[in-house]
C-alpha cells in the first residue's frame, strides 16, 4: 500500500465534522511503516496534496494548516468541522483544562443566567484571560497546572471562589454543591488541601459550609 493509499484509507475511517490532524497521522505512518518521524511527516504532507489535488476524496476540506475534516452535504449545505472538538482537543484534552466562570455555574444549577462567554481554565492558558475569537472562547491560567487528579477539585473550588463574583440564584447553592461533591466521589480532604494553598479564606469558609450540607439529600 503506498503512503497516498494509506493516508486516504486513514481519512475515509473519521466521521465527518471530526478535527483530523496531519501530525496524528504521520505518527500512524511512521509506527506502521516504520520510518522516522521527519520522513512519514514529509511522506504525509504529499499524500494529503494529493488526495486534495486529485479529488480521491470529495469530501476532504482543509480547516487551516496541519488540520483536515470531512464534510456531508445536508438540506442547509455541507456541515464544518466540529468546533466543540477543536476546543476540547486544544484547551481540555487530555486533562489539560476544564469549564470555569459563569457557564459553569450555569451547568451546575446555581445560576439560570445563560452565560455570554464560555471561560476555561486551562494549562495552554499562560497569563491573564485571553478570547480566542477563531473558537469563540476564552481561557485563563488555572490556580494550579491541570490534571487528571486535581481537575475535579479545582472546578468544585472555582465555584465556591465565584458565589460573591456571579448571579447566583438557586435556592440554597451550598447543598448543590454538596450534592455534586457526593455524587462525584470528592474528598474534603482533598478540597481543602487545594482551598488552603492556592485559593483565598472566603473559599475555605464557603467550602466549610458546603462540609456542614454533606449530609443533606436533594
Amino acid at each position: 500500500m503506498t503512503y497516498t493509499e494509506y493516508v486516504k484509507s486513514y481519512l475515509e475511517q473519521q466521521e465527518p465534522g471530526n478535527p483530523i490532524y496531519t501530525n496524528v497521522i504521520s505518527g500512524a505512518v511512521a509506527a506502521d511503516y516504520n520510518i522516522d518521524k521527519k520522513k512519514a511527516a514529509a511522506a504525509t504532507s504529499v499524500a494529503l496534496k494529493r488526495i486534495l489535488d486529485k479529488g480521491y476524496l470529495p469530501d476532504l476540506r482543509c480547516y487551516q494548516k496541519g488540520i483536515y475534516f470531512r464534510t456531508v452535504n445536508t438540506p442547509f449545505g455541507e456541515i464544518g468541522i466540529s468546533r466543540e472538538k477543536l476546543i476540547a482537543i486544544k484547551y481540555l484534552l487530555p486533562d489539560k483544562g476544564y469549564e470555569t466562570g459563569l457557564s459553569l455555574l450555569h451547568n451546575l444549577g446555581l445560576t439560570t443566567q445563560m452565560p455570554a462567554e464560555h471561560l476555561l481554565a486551562t494549562n495552554v492558558a499562560k497569563e491573564c484571560v485571553r478570547y480566542d475569537s477563531k473558537l469563540g472562547v476564552s481561557i485563563c491560567p488555572p490556580k494550579v497546572p491541570v490534571n487528571a487528579d486535581n481537575k475535579a477539585y479545582l472546578q468544585i473550588l472555582d465555584a465556591l471562589d465565584l458565589l460573591d463574583k456571579a448571579p447566583v440564584d438557586a435556592h440554597d447553592p451550598y447543598t448543590i454543591l454538596a450534592d455534586h461533591i457526593r455524587r462525584n466521589g470528592l474528598k474534603y480532604e482533598t478540597l481543602l488541601y487545594y482551598a488552603d494553598r492556592y485559593y483565598n479564606r472566603k473559599t475555605i469558609i464557603r467550602l466549610a459550609h458546603t462540609a456542614s450540607q454533606k449530609e443533606v439529600k436533594i
